[in-house]
């Protein structure tokens, strides 16, 4: 029998098999990843976020593989086929790749050539030339001429043979897993250029005579020579180094010899039989293997591209927010104007409008005046610019606002936009909004996003928001399970207010969908806003076991009970009162007294359902209650006159924002419309093999300019001060046109801001 699934995953993540155990359980009662990780660590011993999504993503996947083999030792066992040893081959199988490659010979199929050959009889001919190469191949055939079945001479019934012999060494597990491992090892991905795609193709320049060993071809590179096949522009195929001279085998074609017990004596059968191997893997085996590592190589480059997003993905929703202030939002644009935006403290819109400072109109005053108007009635205290086309000539025109007001004590932030077409144009956003224009829906999205990415941004689709390597090349499917994850793990980590989140940061809460979403919204409007925690039952759907997965992520700011705020969930709420009741203090005495609370023993709380990491949780939770895990706020100051690409000089120093971070680097952003590329090789003063352990995206970062290009749009920068300028980054820097993630076609993927610095915290206290 094979082996658990408890137990294979326990050794795959060097964790007890119990732990495992427990946490599928869980799983499949409907409990949460979130949910799991943050309130029954007793449970699962405590397993953290990453090792249970892996659980979940490998749990998957071995049931799917228990039920492929149920299907498969059916199958066999229904052609009378299947025995003891067999049976214990594919138990012992542990990828699909092997299962699969165990019932090739079983599996049901249309007629091929094998088939027919052995049809028409030639079956013993092919056994008895292997088994004895002494005999002379056309002599041999002779006794198997069959006319009825087509078979007229000598040739046609060893044509048969061959076919035969063929097939049973291309359906061997035991030989294709070799030649697979040996191809893995020592193949090359080989590209060339489609004939007459070379004009057509240049952007694809790089890769028309191209060759890398697959075991190390990065994910990035692998993906963009991927698209240049797609495109109709490159050939790729699988070869080994090393050609054998002619008359010679190669290395697999060797090894299906040794496989099959053919050598080369000087016997009458042992040309055609060498030549048969020889056939079977330039014909048969070499074909499918090439297909099946082709797809091997592109599975493991969207992994590692996806993985990429998923990271990127996760600091851009974890940045830092500017938090509850009035904001304005300005949505940049030239001819079409600039839409405004005013936000209130929580989100709420108050006012709109559309100015006209830059061309043709260049209403400079006019668009001042309105903006002053706008700020002044409604207490505005931040101005967030959209990154997008006339974004630094806005970021002008704030300035100049700024300066003829300085009553106004306004602070500008430039702001991604990366996504807010795509959110203007959802059904999201006309629910919201029914009667705005969408041109304006972006100015609020703008706005929004400043004082809370996460809230803001949960309400996009991850693909649109730009930050990913080769987004629109991977599988979509498994892209979009990454992805939700990450927005779902990134959410229940904050926790969010129930009396004011949007319906579409609430359907990302641990338990609840878009309709139990809906149903809260609904009933907050109808009955005004929830008192403590336990209100929530009242609300349609939402029962017990939905309430138990979702209230402690969903915080009652204000209300009756003190705990309703924190990350506290309700089923321990008794621990607390025990801890009071010990203690002789109150609930709202004892929040963030931390030298009182650090002085108390856990183990001392702790019960059967409620162990000690639970109690140091509620402590912890107490010192710091409803504490957001996001960084504070700051962001970069783009050098004045700095504002396209010809303004860049080598060797200028510039502040810029991380916005995006792959394999082979960072973008960054320094106000010019262009984000440069600090290649990885100069992302630190050290060897650097993972860009993510140097920067994340919305990091904001000093600079240098290595090199300009303005007429392919290309900057090299380096976080390396000391690097000399006009110096090139490495050859294996990818090109804007080649290795550039792709973006949004009308948003520019730029990151959410991270926090503020010094000054604006100083100014926002003011």
């Amino acid at each position: 029998m094979p082996a658990s699934i408890a137990h294979r995953l326990a050794e795959e993540l060097q964790v007890a098999e119990r732990q495992v155990a427990a946490t599928i359980r869980l799983l499949d009662e409907g409990a949460t990843v979130p949910f799991i990780a943050r309130y029954r660590k007793e449970v699962t011993g405590g397993l953290d976020d990453t090792q249970l999504r892996t659980l979940d993503d490998r749990l998957g996947y071995l049931r799917e593989l228990d039920d492929r083999r149920a299907t498969i030792l059916e199958s066999i066992a229904a052609q009378g086929k299947l025995d003891d040893a067999l049976r214990g081959q594919i138990d012992a199988a542990d990828t699909k790749q092997r299962l699969e490659d165990l019932y090739l010979p079983y599996k049901p199929k249309r007629r091929t050539k094998a088939q027919i050959a052995r049809e028409a009889g030639l079956a013993p001919l092919a056994d008895a030339l292997l088994a004895d190469p002494t005999q002379v191949p056309d002599e041999a055939a002779i006794a198997y001429l069959n006319p009825e079945a087509g078979i007229t001479d000598a040739k046609a019934a060893l044509d048969g043979a061959r076919q035969i012999l063929v097939e049973q060494f291309s359906e061997d597990a035991e030989l294709l897993d070799a030649l697979r491992t040996h191809l893995s090892a020592h193949g090359r991905l080989v590209s060339q250029v489609v004939a007459g795609k070379e004009e057509d193709g240049a952007k694809f320049r790089d890769w028309f005579d191209f060759s890398e060993p697959l075991k190390s071809i990065p994910s990035h590179r692998c993906l963009a020579l991927l698209r240049g096949r797609n495109e109709g522009v490159l050939r790729l195929s699988v070869a080994l180094p090393d050609t054998p001279a002619p008359g010679e085998l190669g290395p697999c074609e060797s090894r299906i010899a040794r496989q099959a017990g053919i050598r080369d004596q000087g016997r009458a059968a042992d040309k055609w039989l060498l030549d048969t191997a020889r056939w079977a893997w330039t014909v048969k085996i070499s074909v499918h293997l090439e297909l099946e590592l082709m797809n091997g190589v592109r599975e493991r480059a969207e992994e590692e591209a996806i993985a990429v997003f998923a990271r990127n993905l996760k600091d851009l929703l974890l940045a830092a927010p500017a938090g509850p202030r009035a904001t304005l939002g300005l949505d940049p644009g030239l001819r079409t104007g600039v839409k405004v935006a005013v936000v209130d403290a929580t989100g709420k819109l108050l006012d709109t409008a559309t100015i006209y400072p830059h061309e043709p109109r260049r209403d400079w005053d006019g668009a001042i005046a309105t903006l002053a108007k706008l700020a002044k009635a409604h207490n505005v205290e931040l101005v967030a610019i959209g990154n997008g086309t006339a974004s630094r000539e806005t970021d002008k025109l704030a300035a100049e606002l700024m300066q003829r007001h300085p009553e106004l004590k306004l602070t500008r932030v430039m702001v991604s936009e990366a996504g807010a077409s795509v959110y203007s144009a959802s059904q999201t956003a006309a629910d919201e909004f029914p009667d705005l224009d969408v041109s304006l829906r972006g100015a609020v999205s703008i706005a929004r996003r400043l004082q809370d990415p996460l809230a803001e941004l949960v309400k996009i689709d991850p693909k649109s928001i730009g930050v990913g390597q080769y987004q629109h090349d991977v599988n979509q499917s498994r892209l979009a399970r990454m992805l939700d994850a990450v927005v779902e793990d990134c959410v229940n980590a904050v926790g969010v207010d129930v009396n004011t989140a949007s319906a579409a940061l609430l359907t990302r809460i641990s338990g609840l969908n878009r309709t139990l979403a809906d149903n809260i919204v609904a009933h907050r409007d109808a009955h005004g806003a929830f008192a403590d925690r336990k209100a929530l039952k009242a609300v349609p759907r939402l029962g017990d076991k939905t309430f138990e997965q979702a209230a402690g992520f969903l915080r009652v700011m204000n209300g009756s009970n003190p705990l309703d705020a924190s990350a506290v969930h309700p089923e321990a709420y008794p621990v607390v009162e025990r801890i009071l009741a010990d203690i002789q203090r109150k609930v709202r005495d004892i929040m963030g007294d931390s030298s009182a609370l650090k002085a108390l023993d856990p183990k001392r709380y702790a019960d059967e359902r409620f162990g000690e990491p639970t109690v140091r949780d509620i402590l912890q939770e107490l010192d710091k209650p409803g504490r957001d895990p996001r960084p504070a706020f700051q962001t970069a100051r783009f050098k004045d006159g700095v504002e396209k690409l010809t303004d860049l000089v080598d060797g200028m120093v510039l502040e810029g924002v991380v916005t995006n971070v792959t394999n082979f680097g960072a973008f960054v952003d320094v106000g010019v419309h262009q984000d440069g590329l600090v290649h990885i090789s100069m992302l630190a003063d050290r060897f650097v093999k993972d860009p993510h352990s140097v920067v994340k995206a919305g990091d904001v970062v000093k600079v240098k300019v290595l090199e300009v290009d303005p007429k392919r749009k290309r900057i090299s920068l380096s976080m390396r001060m000391d690097a000399p300028a006009e110096r090139k980054a490495r050859q294996e820097a990818p090109r804007p046109d080649r290795d550039r993630p792709r973006k949004p076609p009308r948003d520019k993927a730029r990151a959410p801001q991270g926090s503020m610095a010094d000054a604006l915290s100083k100014a926002l206290r003011k």
